[in-house]
């Protein structure tokens, strides 16, 4: 893991980033303190969506609105 100044990474900051893109993680510094790591993101894991629809029509079972609509609980909402 490389350290760099706060200057330095605002000065290069496209340089940094490609070098994160390839798995290098920097850590930038204020006066000699470490104030932030630039590192590659985690790995986002992705839901698949018809298991996620399945899940929000059990919840819509369990949670009915009764004679109240979406529509009068989004105006709500904004009041």
């Amino acid at each position: 893991m490389r350290t760099i100044g706060a200057y330095e990474a605002k000065t290069h900051l496209p340089r940094l980033l490609e070098r994160v893109l390839k798995g290098e993680r920097i850590t930038i510094t204020k006066h000699g303190v470490p104030v932030a790591v630039l590192q590659p993101p985690d790995p986002q894991r992705t839901a698949d969506i018809r298991s996620v629809v399945r899940e929000l029509r059990k919840f819509r079972d369990r949670h009915p609105l009764g004679e109240t609509t979406l529509r009068e609980m989004m105006e709500q909402g904004r009041r």
